[in-house]
């Protein structure tokens, strides 16, 4: 057994850096996730991403997004600038490329919340990342989530739902499956914490190259 291949652990040293991709249908509840992980003191780099979409009611930018126009959107997309972008609900969404290899090539352990889509771009680029699908509790708190979100009109709510069907059936290009019930978010995020925590005693470590 080659010991290069074995956890830096053993030997003393941290474990190598993972990158967690976070995704699930729109109005599951990841930004809710993340922002309580920062809130508890997750020691991950959370990486921002870029949108096109207006900022909602109590957003920050370079916080919850680097909100952007879609000139501007355009410049980064030309110039190489994003691990991976789409256009979502009329709307262009995309991860920036340096601040995820940064933040791995310095030993931090990087979190992404990405659509189902982009999940699938990255899982190409970085088949070695750990990949976590947030599912709702059931359809109905996933609509009674939209409904209070009041971002959406019913035809766009409708279509929110129709999508999140879809997107379930990616579930087998996930290694897991978190449920985020309504009103229990910490069940959701201590699971995540267990993921993680027992991803970095793996005897082979995922290495992550980007």
């Amino acid at each position: 057994m080659s010991q290069t291949q074995l956890n830096p652990l053993l030997e003393g040293h941290a474990a190598p850096p993972i990158l967690v991709v976070l995704s699930g249908p729109s109005g599951v509840g990841k930004d809710s996730i993340l922002m309580r992980m920062r809130d508890i003191g997750f020691p991950f780099h959370f990486v921002v991403t870029a949108t096109s979409r207006p900022m909602r009611p109590g957003e920050r930018d370079g916080y919850d997004y680097h909100f952007v126009s879609e000139a501007q959107f355009s410049e980064m997309i030309a110039a190489g600038d994003l691990l991976e972008w789409a256009e979502v609900y009329g709307h262009y969404k995309g991860i920036p490329k340096s601040e995820v290899r940064q933040a791995l090539q310095s030993g931090r352990d990087v979190i992404l919340r990405i659509d189902v889509q982009g999940a699938s771009t990255i899982k190409q680029l970085a088949p070695d990342a750990v990949f976590v699908f947030l599912a709702p509790g059931s359809f109905d708190e996933l609509r009674n989530r939209l409904q209070w979100r009041r971002t959406e009109s019913p035809d766009q709510m409708e279509r929110r739902l129709e999508m999140a069907h879809q997107e379930m059936a990616a579930l087998d290009e996930f290694d897991y499956v978190v449920i985020n019930r309504e009103d229990h978010l910490d069940d959701a995020v201590g699971q995540i914490r267990a993921i993680i925590v027992a991803e970095k005693h793996r005897v082979r470590p995922r290495r992550v190259s980007l």
